[in-house]
């Protein structure tokens, strides 16, 4: 029997919300790249981070309180959203991230859900 699959919220984007950063489409999502995106501690606990405690569409690094050089956030969120796992906008000079969960739900079900259990 299947695990029951969380639902997560999906906030819709703000009417004069900006364009997303380039990242692949859907389809050209791939489970190797997520995971490879998902291997590293500190990305699955910004994953799992706006998974569970999103408040509203996105969010800026500030909202994360992860005490890392700027460059080293940028690298991190780089590769969230290089892989298809996160997408970003730019307000600004402010990037904000959100996850893609509609996409990734449709891409590999379940998936989500075992990064919503995982414990840091």
């Amino acid at each position: 029997m299947p695990a029951a699959s969380t639902a997560f919220k999906v906030y819709p984007p703000c009417a004069d919300a900006p364009p997303p950063l380039p990242e692949p489409a859907r389809e050209d999502i791939r489970l190797e790249h997520v995971l490879a995106a998902l291997a590293d501690p500190l990305r699955l606990t910004i994953v799992r981070k706006l998974l569970l405690e999103a408040e509203e569409f996105d969010h800026p690094c500030g909202w994360f309180g992860i005490d890392r050089p700027k460059s080293s956030l940028t690298h991190h969120f780089r590769v969230l959203r290089e892989a298809g796992v996160t997408r970003q906008r730019q307000y600004g000079l402010e990037r904000r991230s959100q996850v893609r969960v509609d996409d990734l739900q449709e891409r590999f079900p379940g998936l989500l859900d075992l990064v919503a259990a995982w414990h840091p």
